[in-house]
């Protein structure tokens, strides 16, 4: 058995146990998910993250290891921008809070299905078309650039999507939830698909979305489909306690879609100028460096959101005070 083939055996098993407690035993039908809970959750998954990152290393070696650290941030802080549209989501269809954890977890493993069939196509087209790289290259800086400069008028809408209108075409759209259901009899006996169903489709389809950046970044980060596969995983797993552990701070981070943005900037440019960088600066030092900037921009654009958003409440009471 290779190297490769035993890490893949190794991350496979682990995520298999994982799932069974976090998503099986640990998740109970209508359960609501306290704020402790999910904290305890999120801790879990980012720990076996890093864990796999410590393994990693041991088996592949510090390049593969960094670089599989450097794409689960990425894809983590991604998963953080994806987590405020699933809020908006979730609020448009007035989605009740037992329901939420398990449709959190059909989307969830929807995103898994269609994060690996989109890695196994990426990595097979760069393969045989290597200037397939500099077309992702391209879209990051782009896309880079319209999420910097997106503004409070572009939140997306989820009852004006196209998705939703697709639905509402094809489909008996109801507005009740079905009390847990996704299909239920109208007074015809004819089905009838309710809102829960919808906000499955929708969690789906903004995934595909997110993954059309997602991948390509991580792609700017490792060529290694081992690096790509491990990190995207892992990172969308934690997706459902970040959720609930995030869902109260949605307005906290402001700026942090400001420093993923950057970020996407700066893999984009290195995918473009990859040739002309490999002629000073070694594979190793460009995984560093990759690794810092994801952590300055992540952590920077957080703090700074925490320190604006400290001052305007300091110059509201100030403002309210006699």
């Amino acid at each position: 058995m290779s190297t490769d083939q035993l890490v893949y055996l190794v991350f496979g098993v682990v995520i298999l146990i994982a799932l069974i407690l976090d998503l099986g035993f640990l998740s109970k039908k209508n359960a609501i998910i306290t704020m402790k809970q999910a904290l305890s959750q999120t801790f879990f998954w980012v720990m076996l993250a890093l864990a796999f990152f410590v393994f990693m290393w041991i088996e592949e070696g510090q390049k593969l290891g960094f670089e599989y650290l450097s794409g689960y941030l990425m894809e983590w802080s991604l998963s953080i921008d994806n987590i405020f549209v699933f809020i908006l989501i979730f609020n448009a269809f007035k989605v009740k809070e037992k329901h939420i954890p398990r449709v959190l977890l059909i989307g969830i493993l929807a995103a898994i299905l269609f994060r690996v069939i989109f890695i196994t196509v990426g990595v097979a087209l760069v393969a045989k078309f290597a200037w397939v790289l500099y077309i992702f290259g391209v879209f990051l800086v782009y896309t880079g650039y319209k999420m910097f400069k997106a503004g409070e008028e572009d939140n997306f809408d989820p009852h004006q999507s196209k998705i939703y209108f697709f639905l509402k075409k094809f489909l008996p759209i109801g507005s009740t939830d079905g009390d847990g259901k996704f299909v239920i009899r109208d007074h015809n006996n004819k089905p009838l698909y309710t809102s829960l169903f919808v906000v499955v489709v929708l969690l789906a389809a903004i995934d595909i979305v997110f993954a059309l950046d997602s991948i390509p970044a991580v792609m700017g980060i490792s060529r290694s489909s081992l690096v790509i596969y491990t990190s995207n995983i892992f990172a969308i797993l934690g997706l459902r306690s970040l959720f609930f552990l995030l869902r109260g701070a949605v307005n906290q981070f402001e700026h942090l879609q400001q420093g993923i943005a950057i970020v996407l900037v700066f893999i984009g440019i290195k995918m473009l100028g990859e040739h002309y960088i490999n002629m000073y600066i070694d594979k190793n030092t460009q995984v560093l460096i990759s690794l810092m900037v994801i952590i300055f921009c992540i952590t920077g654009s957080i703090f700074y959101s925490i320190f604006t958003n400290k001052k305007k409440v300091a110059k509201g009471n100030s403002q309210a005070a006699p």
